[in-house]
């Protein structure tokens, strides 16, 4: 029989546990292993069962046994102690209240709001499908440890991301569960009656999407999640929020407009009800919820009596972007006429005239829009996930900044980071505390050589016998007999150099690069004195055949029964699965096309445990790679030929693996361990442990992008709007002048017959027609750099010129370079509320 319904009921707890309910409810449980202890001795079989979910745990322990501790003191005074000390964690001042409101004269914000289209928190709550989500979740983890008062705001997807499956050729197979939100740690988000709170989203024809909002509770964050699947929806608008990454451009922009618009709509009545302060500060990662600006320009412009205008400099004040995609291929676009349809008739955001919205995402297919500009131009404040993809995204978006230099391009960067109470084996904890502190450095210190190889080796045996399991279930799935599956038990050593690579599975990923070769990959698996074992995991995008079928290839390696007991492929690679690989693989593999990896955090995760990185130098590794914490794997960056390149770094690879890796790992002492690997493994611990923490990470964002956001955001909205007026208009009179500036000459005053030495300071001069501003509307400067045989600049200073006459401009410039410079002259805007002079993308040069 089928059901026709679903429904959760959840457990009823004895007064006496009521406490509980709370602890479950509250996600810290997922980084606070007493709290995961208190549970689990709830009933350690179910606990288990359940894959350490404690409201799965509470719905499953029988009534009896909850009665019995009730009327347990001992386990009653652990519930109270438990509770007690997440009362305090909640309420307690913690660094960002002990900062003080104001740092460096910027303004530390009430409230921030941070939208993401997936947050993966822990894998009771499956709203997640790679390393978005999960950075997300470690966003909202750290801002709760360290008090940052963030709000995260998404939608709630009734099938999650899919379950991976393989059929029996290694093709992947997905699944959709069914999510029921009522037996998920989340709460609806309800008026003081108790009747739902739903969220309104005009849709064409005169439609209304309606979602409701559950809550989730990160620690001190809460997480606002909307969901279109209520009776009040016609079929279509209920499946909005159905699947994540699911459908086509038109549900994909429907998930946007409800994630951005409603999602504004949602923190609104959410504070409203609860008392919380506004945001001051909305943080954009990546574009999907772009559309959140617009929705922002819609209240200003009728809530305040606002030009559009003027709204705008109030929006761009308070906003921050984070950009993920270091291609173009991987931004969300949509065609403009289906942006017409769902903007055109002004029902879903009144006062806004649809030309302004496309000109937000105009890009140079005048048929398409660009989700990704209309962040970048709706935000005064954007960055990249590390050093080399900041600099790759100022080189990708420098179009929309004409006439300035690449590295002027306000694009910054804030390396991303991983939670390290989540991702750090509890042994590791126990041992060292917080690495990232000098206590932690020291005790990583003062644990020997042996002590610390015989942990080492306990995390790889606890994978060695997950990966046994998995592989067992595995082919059971793909419909195997239990009577053939007897070799499962001798899968993986635990002896044996482990090495980990598991992410999704993008081409530029290059899953496959292993397989190269694949006579050499099997002579590393089978050494006979320093062989090596490989555990591979990752999801391909269900409409990626080419994904599916670089998993198919690695599965049909590692099916082959001469070396199956030394590579395996895991399906349905997920949070829970990914701890184990972090925990126990020795060395963490990655190889993407450089410099397509973003940031990629799950090295970051295997350091934290003491694991080696082998990777091709981009995303964090290429700015955290000293020579002794891992390797790097060269690259043929020269070679355009993908094929050749690949052949050359595979090649690479092997070597490193075969002649440096190997080697070192069974490179023993008297007592039996690896010393000169326990010294790479302490060095890794002591040196990324503190630079790859999310903690570092939400600092940078409150110190170099929130903490200004919001100072800009009070300054545009002083003096009822004034400042937001007054650079509206000052925008308007510039766009009338700006076409008719001139620097008419520029002039170097040097000695006659003295040749200038580098560090000599010189007299630039330049007259400058200014079309009618007044010169404070403007800064001219001079530029001095290297110059080429195209009179092209480089390495530029630039220093601001002062007007020393009518039109007439003087500045002292220190020459930098020795060789062969150059000088010129420009003219940029000058104003308190832009955050750079690159910002409005204008500028003169002589």
């Amino acid at each position: 029989m089928r059901a026709v319904r679903r429904f959760t009921v959840r457990a009823g707890l004895p007064e006496q546990l009521a406490d509980l309910g709370t602890l479950a409810t509250n996600l810290r449980w997922t980084w606070h292993p007493p709290t995961q202890d208190l549970f689990a001795a709830v009933d350690q079989d179910i606990w288990q069962r359940v894959g350490g979910d404690p409201l799965h745990l509470l719905a499953q322990v029988p009534a009896e046994r909850l009665d019995r501790l009730a009327a347990d003191e001992e386990f009653l005074d652990r519930v109270r102690a438990i509770s007690a000390d997440l009362r305090q964690y909640m309420e307690e001042p913690r660094w960002y209240q002990r900062r003080g409101e104001e740092l460096n004269g910027t303004r530390f914000p009430a409230s921030i709001a941070y939208f993401s289209m997936e947050f993966g928190v822990t894998e009771a709550l499956p709203n997640y499908s790679g390393g978005l989500g999960v950075l997300a979740g470690d966003h909202l983890k750290a801002a709760s440890d360290l008090g940052v008062p963030l709000i995260g705001v998404g939608l709630l997807y009734r099938s999650g991301y899919f379950r991976q499956s393989l059929s029996l050729d290694g093709w992947q197979v997905e699944h959709y569960p069914i999510i029921d939100p009522s037996g998920l740690p989340l709460e609806p988000l309800a008026e003081p009656s108790g009747a739902p709170i739903l969220v309104h989203v005009a849709m064409p024809g005169g439609r209304i999407l309606r979602a409701r909002i559950w809550k989730a509770q990160v620690g001190r964050v809460p997480l606002l999640l909307l969901d279109s699947d209520i009776e009040e929806n016609s079929d279509d608008l209920r499946s909005v929020t159905d699947r994540l990454y699911g459908g086509d451009q038109d549900h994909r922009i429907r998930q946007e407009i409800l994630a951005g618009i409603g999602g504004v709509r949602a923190v609104r009545t959410y504070c409203e009800l609860t008392g919380t302060p506004q945001p001051e500060v909305f943080h954009t990662n990546e574009g999907h919820a772009g559309f959140l600006g617009l929705e922002r320009l819609r209240e200003l412009v009728s809530g305040n009596n606002l030009e559009v205008d003027q709204a705008m400099s109030v929006v761009r004040a308070g906003t921050v972007f984070t950009t993920h995609t270091p291609v173009p291929a991987g931004i969300d676009r949509f065609p403009v006429d289906l942006v017409q349809h769902y903007f055109g008739d002004e029902s879903l955001l009144p006062g806004i005239d649809l030309r302004r919205i496309l000109a937000l995402g105009a890009e140079d297919n005048a048929g398409m829009f660009n989700m990704a500009h209309m962040g970048l131009r709706l935000a005064q404040r954007a960055n990249g996930v590390s050093k080399l993809h900041g600099a790759v995204s100022r080189s990708m978006f420098g179009g929309l900044w004409p006439g300035f230099d690449t590295d002027e391009v306000p694009i910054s960067s804030v390396t991303n980071g991983v939670h390290g109470p989540t991702w750090a084996a509890r042994e590791m904890s126990t041992a060292f505390g917080d690495a990232s502190s000098e206590d932690g450095a020291a005790a990583v210190d003062a644990l020997d050589d042996t002590e610390l190889w015989r942990l080492r080796c306990g995390l790889r045996e606890r994978l060695v016998g997950e990966v046994r399991r998995r592989v067992r279930a595995a082919w059971l799935q793909r419909g195997a007999s239990a009577l053939e599956l007897n070799w499962t038990d001798s899968v993986f050593d635990p002896d044996v150099l482990t090495v980990g690579f598991a992410r999704r599975v993008p081409t530029y990923k290059r899953l496959t690069l292993m397989l190269r070769d694949p006579e050499r990959l099997r002579a590393l698996l089978l050494h006979p004195e320093r062989p090596v074992q490989l555990v591979v995991a990752g999801k391909s995008h269900p409409a990626d055949d080419g994904g599916k079928a670089l998993i198919q290839q690695i599965v049909r390696f590692a099916d082959d029964p001469q070396v199956r007991h030394r590579i395996v492929f895991l399906p349905d690679y997920d949070m829970s699965m990914a701890r184990y690989l972090y925990w126990g693989c020795d060395v963490w593999l990655n190889n993407p096309m450089r410099p397509l990896e973003a940031c990629g955090t799950s090295g970051m995760k295997a350091a934290l445990n003491g694991g080696l990185n082998l990777s091709i130098r981009d995303g964090w590794w290429d700015e955290f790679y000293d020579g002794s914490n891992g390797w790097a794997i060269p690259t043929a960056d020269g070679v355009n030929d993908p094929v050749r390149r690949d052949d050359l770094e595979a090649a690479a690879l092997y070597e490193l693996l075969g002649s440096q890796v190997a080697p070192l790992f069974y490179d023993r002492d008297q007592a039996g361990a690896p010393s000169r690997w326990m010294s790479m493994v302490r060095h890794t611990l002591q040196s990324l442990g503190p630079q790859v923490q999310a903690s570092r990470m939400v600092r940078e964002y409150v110190e170099a992008h929130y903490a200004p956001a919001a100072t800009a955001g009070v300054v545009a909205q002083s003096d009822g709007f004034q400042v937001a007026k007054d650079l509206a208009e000052y925008r308007r009179r510039l766009a009338g002048a700006w076409p008719h500036i001139r620097v008419t000459s520029c002039e170097l005053a040097l000695e006659d017959g003295h040749t200038p030495v580098i560090g000599d300071r010189v007299h630039v001069h330049a007259s400058v027609d200014l079309a009618g501003l007044d010169p404070s509307d403007v800064e001219v400067q001079a530029v001095v750099g290297r110059v080429s045989d195209a009179d092209e600049l480089s390495d530029v200073v630039t220093a601001p010129m002062r007007p020393v006459a009518d039109g007439r401009y003087s500045a002292e410039v220190t020459l930098p370079h020795a060789g062969a410079l150059g000088v010129t002259a420009r003219v940029l805007p000058k104003h308190q509320l832009l955050a750079t002079q690159a910002e409005l993308g204008k500028v003169v040069l002589a």
